[in-house]
């Protein structure tokens, strides 16, 4: 029996691990169908499309699939509206929940509910997109040396360069010059692990872990949502636990 019971933990693990990649590949592939939809599927002009195939390969989607997304009809890619909600948690900490829907409805209603029963409440248009804009980032791992990465970026319109820790280095810069950079540090023969768009906050709130842990659990709630393509709040942890 116990080794009957071993054998079920794993399966249910794995079974657990297959619908999480499953879910994050679906998100993907949509958002490439979307990114694609405009007809330009070149990447040198599409910088969201550049984005999420970067996504695709951090996830290992096959080339197929990835293939087939940006074939996809634009009356199929129309289905999904792209919005952005905003809202609050605890201490008046802010969320920007981006999301790609058919049924905006239905979307809405079960992010109100995951604030809700997190201790937090939607917003409207505009209450908290101001504490945040919109930025490049690159995560390269410590096989490059420091110096080369920081560099390249600086030459080509990076921001700024952080040594995150001893085996991760964060490059950020303007949205507008991500392609540019993704670009510099191909031909500079610097292969990041990611990149992406993404919406960066302006100022941070801090919380004491206890707090912490409920933002941690209203993002974990937010993100199982189907049409949720990503979550940015301005909640961290401080030091003082």
């Amino acid at each position: 029996m116990a080794g009957h019971s071993k054998w079920a933990n794993i399966q249910h693990r794995k079974n657990r691990q297959d619908e999480k990649k499953g879910k994050l590949w679906t998100k993907i592939i949509r958002e490439i169908t979307v990114a694609s939809r405009n007809g330009v599927t070149d990447t040198n002009y599409n910088f969201r499309l550049r984005a999420a195939l970067s996504k695709a390969s951090a996830a290992n989607i096959p080339k197929d699939n990835i293939n087939k997304a940006m074939q996809k009809s634009s009356k199929e890619s129309n289905l999904y509206e792209e919005i952005n909600y905003e809202g609050y948690g605890i201490e008046g900490s802010a969320f920007v929940v981006k999301a790609l829907t058919d049924n905006k409805i239905k979307t809405a209603s079960e992010i109100r509910h995951a604030f809700t029963k997190n201790e937090g409440s939607l917003g409207q248009d505009g209450s908290v997109s101001f504490l945040f804009r919109s930025c490049g980032k690159f995560i390269f791992s410590s096989a490059y040396q420091e110096e080369d990465i920081f560099n390249t970026a600086l030459e080509f319109g990076a921001e700024d360069v952080i040594k995150i820790d001893e085996t991760t280095i964060e490059v950020t810069c303007l949205s507008e010059h991500y392609i540019k950079l993704c670009h510099a540090f191909e031909n500079a023969k610097l292969i990041f692990e990611s990149s992406d768009i993404i919406t960066e906050p302006l100022i941070m709130v801090k919380l004491n872990h206890e707090k912490y842990t409920k933002i941690q659990k209203l993002i974990l709630d937010l993100e199982n949502l189907d049409d949720v393509q990503s979550v940015y709040t301005n909640a961290v942890l401080t030091g003082n636990h």
